[in-house]
C-alpha cells in the first residue's frame, strides 16, 4: 500500500548533531526519522521483542513507533519512519507490555498508549489480509464462489483455501468432501463472508481459492499474526 508520508531529509551541513527531521504519520502525527545506520538495522530480517526478549523474524512481530506527541502508533506494515519498538504478535505479550510499562521503558520516556490499542492492531491486521487478497484477485491469483473454487480444486490450482469464519461448518466441509486432514494446501478462516465478498465485489463469499504465487506466503503470514490476537 503506498505511503502517504513525504520523504524526509537526512543529514545536515551544520556542525554538531542536528535535530532529527520529522515526517507526517497516517494519524496526522509524525515520528523521528532514523539515521542511515539505524535504518539499515531496521531493514534486517530479525527483531527483538521488548517484552520476551526473543529475537524473531519481523513477520512474526508487530512494530510500533512513537509520534511527536509521544503517542504510541502501531505499524504492522513497517512503513512509518521512526525507531521501531517490536512485540511478538500475541495478545498475551501485548497485555504484559501494557502492564509492565514496556513501551515507556523502551522509549526512555512517557508514552501515550491508546485505550483501544488491541483493537487497532486487529483492525490493521485484518486490513492487511484484505489488501493482500485484493492483490491476488487483481492479478488473477484468487477466485471466489463454490463453483469457481471447485474448478480450481479439480485442476490442482489451489495453494491456499480461505473460508469465511462465519460460514456454516457443514457448507465449509462439504466443499472438501468432508476432509479435514491430508489436504495439500492450508485452509484459513481469517475473515467473515461479508469481508471476503467485498474483495470480489459481491455481498458474501464463503469460499476463496488462491493459486501458487507470492500472495500465498503473505496471506499466511498476516493470518498467523492476526491469530495471535483473535481466533481465526
Amino acid at each position: 500500500m503506498p505511503s502517504s508520508w513525504p520523504p524526509a531529509p537526512i543529514g545536515s551541513t551544520k556542525k554538531g548533531k542536528p535535530p532529527l527531521p520529522q515526517a507526517e504519520t497516517t494519524h496526522g502525527a509524525s515520528a523521528h526519522v532514523l539515521p542511515d545506520d539505524a535504518i539499515a538495522r531496521e531493514r534486517g530480517p530479525l527483531r527483538r521483542c521488548i517484552v520476551t526478549r526473543q529475537t524473531l523474524p519481523k513477520e512474526q512481530m508487530i512494530r510500533f513507533v512513537i509520534g511527536p506527541m509521544r503517542e504510541l502508533v502501531p505499524d504492522p506494515g513497517g512503513r512509518l519512519p521512526g525507531r521501531g519498538l517490536w512485540l511478538v504478535a500475541r495478545d498475551d505479550v501485548l497485555r504484559k507490555a501494557l502492564k509492565q510499562g514496556a513501551f515507556a521503558k523502551a522509549a526512555r520516556g512517557s508514552v501515550g498508549v491508546p485505550g483501544d490499542l488491541g483493537a487497532l492492531i486487529v483492525s490493521a491486521l485484518r486490513q492487511r489480509v484484505l489488501d493482500f487478497l485484493g492483490f491476488a484477485r487483481r492479478s488473477g491469483e484468487a477466485v471466489a464462489g463454490r463453483e469457481a473454487v471447485l474448478d480450481w480444486l479439480r485442476h490442482d490450482k489451489v495453494a491456499l483455501l480461505i473460508q469465511a469464519s462465519d460460514g456454516s461448518p457443514a457448507e465449509r466441509s462439504r466443499l472438501l468432501g468432508g476432509r479435514t486432514e491430508g489436504l495439500e494446501f492450508p485452509v484459513l478462516t481469517p475473515l467473515t463472508a461479508a469481508e471476503l465478498g467485498g474483495v470480489f465485489g459481491r455481498e458474501r463469499a464463503v469460499h476463496v481459492a488462491v493459486s501458487p504465487g507470492r500472495m500465498v506466503s503473505s496471506l499466511q503470514a498476516e493470518t498467523a499474526r492476526l491469530a495471535g490476537f483473535v481466533a481465526v
